[in-house]
């Protein structure tokens, strides 16, 4: 690669674009640095939720993006791309590096179009799907009605034990009934760890292609501190935001299947997942993405992500505990991961209700489904709570503790109010809201105010 030194002609010409923002559209300025502020203001407790570094923001907005083209790199469809070329094979060789992989497609625009990409190159409309429920914790690509992949396919889900895990017989047993083409695995609201080998020998039993989607997990895989499907499914997805802290966008990952042929073609699974993404699904990529995804990957691949992993995981369990100490009825009892889920159900309430009241108070969160909910997605028995942002502010046990308190303070002062549902005593709000904005200062989110 051809290397130049740094002019800090980039630098300038975001600080460009940002001065004629300010200067022709004030109204959307004003909006953005609101949002800015919210972000550095608030508690995001979004399972969901990062905030990435500057730098990988940076690329997502350099003028990289200006550039049209289709294909690969060494085969594009227009001409001036040898620089960009380059950035997408940085790109592919540090995805490749970061999660042992054989294969790296990074122009997927986000991991709903990585599972679209993968389950339209591996299925043909009418083929069965075997995914997990949306209510167990699984995602609207894994076969709900709701999305593309629960009306292309014929879709059947799993679900989770009396306990909320992961019912390992019931997908073997509905897998040798239903003979699917796919077999998906992976959650979006699942706290607990995924045993990916299982999942294989269930689809080698049926002869399943096995999809792994790891978009909520995938830094704690990176880090070595969740086991990895790559070797294991056929082929793995994930989004590159959430724990990966990069920009939004999607990622395919192929691992010791990469050269399999596949059936009734020419092409090996690797061919067809980059046919797949293009020009089956796919035109012209991000270019701005698939650089900050460059980025993003080398942050991950340093010794300071593992430990800022290893804060995740301890801080969920710490939150856990917290929670389950205070009275709080957690779903599986508790967390393998970043992600703690709890039934406020049993407390009378809703998600969309504890959401609300909470955001109120500086608190962000999200209203879940939880395994046998009697709500729709709109209002939910469930809130879902992760510590993704929580551990990038640098926040310890202590904080987790503090953390759960205020939650617990908000939820707890909620009172029932004749039509209008819940209220809560503006005494309250105002306290909890004085103790995040004291969290905030205390823990900051690195490298957000210049």
């Amino acid at each position: 690669m051809t290397t130049t030194t740094s002019t800090g002609v980039l630098a300038a010409y975001a600080g460009l674009g940002a001065h004629r923002l300010v200067e022709a559209d004030p109204l959307l300025a004003d909006l953005l640095e609101r949002e800015h502020a919210r972000q550095n203001e608030t508690l995001a407790m979004v399972a969901a939720s990062s905030s990435a570094d500057p730098s990988v923001l940076a690329c997502a907005g350099a003028s990289i993006s200006n550039v049209t083209t289709e294909g690969y790199p060494g085969a594009r469809y227009h001409a001036g791309c040898e620089l960009v070329d380059e950035v997408e094979r940085l790109a592919v060789e540090r995805a490749r590096a970061l999660f042992g992989a054989r294969y790296a497609n990074v122009q997927p625009h986000s991991g709903s179009t990585a599972n679209q990409i993968v389950l339209c190159t591996l299925m043909k409309p009418g083929d069965t799907l075997l995914g997990m429920e949306l209510s167990a914790g699984g995602h609207l690509t894994h076969g709900s009605p709701a999305s593309v992949s629960g009306r292309f396919f014929h879709a059947v889900g799993y679900g989770t034990d009396a306990d909320g895990r992961l019912d390992y017989a019931q997908v073997a047993e509905l897998a040798r009934t239903h003979r699917p083409k796919v077999i998906v695995c992976g959650a979006s609201a699942y706290p607990r760890t995924v045993d990916f080998a299982r999942f294989r020998r269930i689809a080698d039993e049926v002869g399943a292609f096995l999809l792994a989607d790891i978009s909520h997990i995938a830094g704690l895989v990176a880090a070595g501190l969740h086991p990895s499907p790559v070797d294991h499914a056929h082929a793995t997805t994930t989004s590159t935001y959430k724990q990966l802290y990069g920009p939004r966008g999607g990622l395919i990952l192929l691992g010791r299947d990469a050269d399999l042929p596949l059936p009734g073609t020419r092409r090996t699974l690797a061919q067809a997942i980059a046919h797949g993404t293009f020009p089956f699904l796919q035109g012209t990529p991000d270019l701005g993405a698939v650089a900050a995804k460059a980025r993003a990957f080398d942050l991950a691949a340093q010794p300071e992500f593992r430990a800022l992993a290893q804060r995740v995981v301890s801080g969920a369990r710490e939150l856990a505990e917290a929670f389950a100490g205070l009275g709080h009825t957690l779903v599986t009892g508790g967390t393998d991961n970043h992600m703690v889920l709890l039934d406020v159900g049993r407390r009378g309430l809703t998600g969309a209700i504890a959401e609300s009241a909470l955001a109120d108070c500086g608190i962000v969160v999200n209203r879940n489904r939880i395994p046998g909910d009697p709500h729709g997605p709109r209002i939910t028995s469930g809130v879902r709570f992760g510590t993704n942002t929580l551990a990038l502010r640098g926040m310890g046990p202590a904080e987790l503790r503090r953390c759960a308190a205020l939650v617990d303070r908000v939820l707890t002062a909620l009172v029932p109010r004749d039509e209008a549902g819940f209220a809560l005593d503006p005494a309250v709000r105002s306290e909890v809201r004085g103790e995040v904005a004291r969290l905030c200062r205390e823990f900051p989110l690195p490298h957000h105010t210049p």
